[in-house]
């Protein structure tokens, strides 16, 4: 297998491993950071080595792992101060609901939490737990008390869970770990990053249409490309704005998030963010139509009918409204094209059609990527500026990415949006 890109080579990551169900993931996570180029030394709570054996971690880092605060082998027994030292980024994977509240309220009874009040390192975490526990205000408060101590959480992401549940609490998969980790520091080599300064407006999700007070209209968006293009954002240095369609995963550290529900709530709070933004994303798939009454009760059989009609009319064109907007209070308008055939023919008659300066997009009807997955491949058109050339001879720009996680394709997204931000700007 070919290494992944990852962060820097030579970076010190300590991989705290806490007692959750995914430590079975933090194998495969020291492994990528070890081909990543990264130095591993793997710390684990006692409960943690009832999930996963300190051996498995020694073979797959080459370093002893350490469980034990005091440790008489370990610099004269302050392991803990040892390794504060050492680290570059403190990572802990899998951050249980218990780990969380006890750095939280600044405990250190043992070797992971002392160590992370001892060291001015990078902290990372990667929450997992049941959907429960994750929703509980107890640890939504321990989440916003972390956040404001400088600890950076990815994830957890939202499905199924060990315990038969759905829904947010599960670990980020080790490869969506790494790339966040490899995004973070790009944004940190180049001076806060290349989007410090500006304003990014985000949608995301589906909407719902609402038939009666049971029904609705919807589509099978789960947000998972919006989001992962939000907290690319925020990792690039952006302030980034999130409206977001009802889904079932958290709002990414750093970024403000406002849910809507239907298309023209969407619309409405496009409308009022996008002109105080530099760059704006369409990546919800908003309803093209909703009722144009939605009953006041629910709606009921009818025997003998085998047959009913709605009647629907459009919605707003959010991406098309935004493309719209004066020339003084124009964003840079990227939007997004979810085909099932035909994909770069529709692609370019949107960008045409829309007025957009940018698209992505996706075939969704390959299966494993699109709606739901974890993975996606694009195809990005742009409006070539002077100094930019088409591969087509045309007037647009063209990238191709094959499939890969949407934390990997969001970064690029959002470098190919700043280059023609930059460009359009430098005109």
């Amino acid at each position: 297998m070919s290494s992944p890109s990852g962060p820097t080579t030579g970076r010190r990551v300590l991989l705290g491993i806490s007692a959750g169900i995914a430590a079975y993931k933090s194998a495969l996570l020291a492994r990528l950071l070890k081909q990543a180029g990264c130095d591993v030394r793997v710390v684990m709570t006692q409960g943690a080595q009832s999930f996963i054996t300190p051996l498995t971690l020694q073979a797959l880092t080459g370093e002893t792992v350490r469980t034990s605060l005091l440790d008489p082998e370990a610099e004269a027994g302050m392991g803990h101060i040892e390794l504060a030292r050492w680290a570059d980024t403190i990572l802990i994977a899998p951050a249980t609901a218990d780990l969380m509240a006890r750095l939280a309220a600044g405990m250190a009874d043992d070797l992971l939490t002392t160590l992370c009040l001892a060291s001015d390192a990078e902290k990372v975490m990667a929450p997992a737990m049941n959907q429960a526990m994750w929703a509980h205000p107890a640890t939504q408060r321990n989440t916003a008390r972390l956040a404001e101590d400088g600890w950076r959480l990815l994830g957890p992401d939202s499905g199924d869970q060990a315990c038969g549940d759905v829904g947010p609490g599960r670990m980020l998969e080790p490869e969506a770990i790494l790339e966040a980790l490899r995004v973070a520091e790009g944004a940190a080599d180049t001076d806060k990053g290349p989007a410090s300064g500006l304003t990014i407006t985000i949608t995301a999700g589906p909407t719902r249409e609402p038939l009666d007070p049971v029904r609705y209209l919807s589509n099978h968006s789960s947000g998972k490309m919006g989001y992962a293009l939000a907290e690319a954002a925020a990792a690039l240095g952006a302030r980034v704005k999130l409206i977001s369609g009802p889904v079932a995963l958290a709002c990414p550290t750093g970024v403000e998030c406002l849910e809507v529900e239907t298309a023209r709530e969407m619309h409405a709070a496009a409308q009022q963010l996008a002109p105080e933004s530099d760059l704006f994303i369409g990546c919800a798939a908003v309803a093209d139509y909703r009722a144009e009454t939605a009953a006041e009760h629910k709606i009921k059989k009818v025997e003998g009918e085998d047959a009913l009609t709605l009647r629907l009319v459009k919605n707003p064109d959010i991406i098309a409204a935004v493309a719209a907007l004066p020339e003084a209070s124009r964003p840079l308008v990227v939007g997004f094209a979810a085909e099932t055939r035909d994909v770069e023919r529709y692609a370019r008659d949107k960008l045409a059609r829309k007025g957009l300066d940018m698209v992505v997009a996706n075939d969704v009807s390959c299966e494993g990527l699109g709606f739901g997955a974890d993975d996606n491949a694009a195809v990005l058109l742009w409006r070539a500026g002077p100094r930019q050339s088409s591969p087509k001879g045309d007037d647009l720009g063209r990238d191709a990415f094959p499939p890969q996680p949407k934390a990997r394709l969001a970064e690029a997204i959002l470098r190919r949006a700043l280059a023609c931000l930059a460009d359009r700007q430098s005109r």
